[in-house]
C-alpha cells in the first residue's frame, strides 16, 4: 500500500514527541495506523534543535514501510524554527516520509512552501486550530498535496475564546465545516482531534462515537492506549461489509447506473459510500508490508 494510500485510509493517528526518540519504535508497534513525530506542541522551545537532530539521526534507522506511516509535525510557519524544519522535510521527502502536519494552517501561503520542501511524494494534513483556519478552510482544503484535514480542538478553543465542556457541543458547526470542505475537495474524510484524558476511556469512547456519527474518519491520538479503541471504532462493522459487498455485486449484475437494492435506490453517492467501506476493510494492519 502507499504512503498517500496509508493517509487516506489512516483511523488512528499517534503522536510521539521528537526529542523521545526511545519511544518512535514503541509507537509504531502500538497498532496506530499512521505516526505523528512532533516537533512542535511536544518540544519545548529550547530543545527544538536538539529534538530535529534526534529524529534525522533516527529516520535513517526506519524501514521502508514504517517511513511509510511516518508524518512529522512541523513547527508553524513565523515561527524560529520552520524554516530549519523545512530543510529537514528536504531530506525526509527523498527517503520516503508518508506525510506532514502543518499547525496553525490558515491560507494557502502556509502551504506551499511546505509541499515545495517535502517533495512530490509527500502528502500534507494541514491542521485548522483557529478562526482564521476556518475563514481559509477551503482554501486549505485545496491546498498542494493536501491528503486530509485535521482539527486542532483545543487550540481552537483557546483561539475562539470558548470554555467548552467535556461534549464539545461548541464545536459541532467547526467539525460540519471540516467536513464539508473535505468533500468540496474530494478528500477523505477529516481527522478529528485529541482527547486529552489518556487515562478516561469513556470520554474517549464518546469522543469517538461523535467524530464518526459527525463524518470524521480518523482521530488524533496522544497516548498508545487510546490506538485500540479508535481503530475499533472506524473499522467497518461485518454487517456493512457484507452490504457494502452486495451493493458491488448489484451494480455488477445492473451493468452501471442507477439500480435497486432491498427496495432502495443505489446511485453514484451510495456506490462511492460502498467502495469505501470496502477499502476501510482490506486495509493491511499496520506495519504490514505494502
Amino acid at each position: 500500500m502507499s504512503a498517500r494510500s496509508v493517509l487516506a485510509l489512516a483511523r488512528s493517528f499517534l503522536f510521539v514527541p521528537a526529542n523521545r526518540p526511545d519511544r518512535f519504535v514503541k509507537a509504531l508497534a502500538s497498532g496506530a495506523d499512521a505516526v505523528i513525530i512532533d516537533l512542535e506542541d511536544a518540544v519545548a522551545a529550547d530543545n527544538k534543535a536538539a529534538a530535529r537532530d534526534q529524529l534525522a539521526d533516527a529516520f535513517g534507522r526506519f524501514a521502508g514501510p514504517e517511513r511509510g506511516r511516518l508524518l512529522v509535525r512541523i513547527n508553524a510557519r513565523g515561527t524560529p524554527w520552520f524554516e530549519d524544519d523545512l530543510k529537514l522535510l528536504r531530506l525526509f521527502g527523498q527517503q520516503g516520509l508518508a506525510g506532514v502536519m502543518v499547525p496553525k494552517a490558515e491560507t494557502d501561503a502556509d502551504l506551499q512552501g511546505v509541499a515545495e520542501a517535502a517533495g512530490p511524494d509527500c502528502g500534507l494534513l494541514p491542521q485548522v486550530e483557529s478562526v482564521l483556519g476556518l475563514d481559509g478552510i477551503d482554501a486549505l482544503a485545496l491546498g498542494p498535496r493536501v491528503q486530509r484535514l485535521a482539527f486542532g480542538n483545543l487550540d481552537f478553543q483557546a483561539d475562539a475564546g470558548l470554555a467548552c465542556d467535556a461534549d464539545e457541543a461548541e464545536l459541532m458547526p467547526v467539525r460540519l465545516a471540516l467536513l464539508l470542505a473535505s468533500r468540496r475537495a474530494a478528500l477523505p474524510a477529516p481527522v478529528d482531534g485529541v482527547t486529552p484524558g489518556t487515562q478516561d476511556g469513556a470520554q474517549l469512547q464518546a469522543d469517538v462515537v461523535r467524530s464518526r456519527r459527525g463524518g470524521f474518519g480518523g482521530k488524533l491520538c496522544i497516548h498508545p492506549a487510546q490506538v485500540a479503541v479508535v481503530n475499533a471504532a472506524f473499522a467497518p462493522a461485518a454487517a456493512e461489509l457484507t452490504w457494502a459487498q452486495r451493493v458491488m455485486t448489484a451494480y455488477a449484475a445492473a451493468g452501471g447506473g442507477v439500480f435497486s437494492l432491498d427496495g432502495r435506490m443505489v446511485d453514484a453517492p451510495v456506490l462511492r459510500l460502498a467502495q469505501h467501506t470496502l477499502a476501510l476493510g482490506r486495509a493491511p494492519e499496520p506495519g504490514a508490508q505494502p
